[in-house]
């Protein structure tokens, strides 16, 4: 992993996603949103947190 991606120790849960910081490759912070539910491919990049975590909790796993 290339050293500008290293995410920060801060992160949060929500349900099954977890919110997470990283940084771009102009040093800028990017906040993420990932699934971690078995088989949902869900994940996205944001420029805010609060985006992020809204992200987060109106997620929906598809139905299987």
């Amino acid at each position: 992993m290339p050293p500008y991606l290293v995410r920060r120790s801060k992160g949060t849960r929500i349900g099954p996603v977890q919110v997470g910081t990283s940084y771009d490759g102009r040093g800028r912070e990017k906040h993420t949103a990932a699934c971690t539910a078995p088989r949902c491919n869900f994940s996205a990049d944001y420029d805010s947190r609060a985006a992020a975590e809204l992200a987060a909790r109106t997620h929906r796993c598809p139905a299987r």
